[in-house]
């Protein structure tokens, strides 16, 4: 008896094997909730982050420069759409992007009246090796209204993605996403507006709604 319970044992643990299939073993999904492999975002999910702590956001008219508009306050929101195996790319719908409490150092500006993203919703995908793209969605192209008070009155200008799209990078460390010197050109508005900008901000922790951290795999 003790023979066949130990025979049968182990002939449901060679199949079991064989299946190829156990919980840790499943494979882990692109965006995950408490750990790297945790639990997956489900699609209709809605995320969110605001500027990481300390940091600013920065439409400077040189890559190297730090003249133009810095903004203290930023957050975007995105629903995620589809969220496959990894490795692969998951895609979102950018809803939402918001700056405020914003000033400027340009010769003859006095404040910003507003930075408003124009346009959404956008297109943002994320790849298992934490590239993030955001392309246009059908309402045109990535584009931003800046409102500034001048000394000769208000001046509105309107800045577009140069390249048509921007790139950003994901990290699991901090839960994070960073552009770095994404560039824009102004086509409209006043002289008084840098005919070029180049946007530089990091959002972090990026989080569901119920606030459990995002992570890349």
């Amino acid at each position: 008896m003790r023979t066949r319970s130990l025979l049968t044992l182990t002939a449901a643990v060679a199949a079991f094997a064989l299946s190829g299939v156990s919980p840790a073993s499943a494979a882990d999904n692109v965006l995950t909730t408490g750990s790297a492999g945790g639990d997956a975002v489900a699609t209709n999910s809605t995320v969110t982050a605001s500027l990481a702590g300390g940091t600013t956001a920065t439409l400077y008219s040189s890559a190297t420069g730090s003249t133009g508009i810095t903004c203290t306050t930023s957050q975007f929101t995105a629903t995620v759409d589809s969220n496959p195996t990894a490795p692969g790319t998951a895609s979102e719908t950018l809803t939402g992007h918001t700056f405020s409490n914003c000033t400027s150092n340009n010769v003859g500006v006095t404040g910003v009246t507003s930075v408003t993203v124009n346009n959404l919703a956008y297109t943002t995908t994320v790849a298992s090796d934490g590239t993030v793209t955001v392309t246009p969605g059908s309402a045109g192209a990535i584009q931003t209204t800046v409102v500034l008070r001048t000394l000769l009155g208000s001046v509105t200008c309107v800045y577009q993605a140069t390249n048509g799209s921007l790139a950003g990078t994901a990290a699991n460390a901090d839960n994070s996403i960073q552009f770095t010197n994404q560039q824009f050109t102004r086509s409209s508005g006043s002289s008084l507006c840098p005919s070029s900008g180049f946007w530089t901000a990091k959002y972090a922790p990026v989080s569901t709604s119920d606030g459990a951290a995002v992570f890349v795999n």
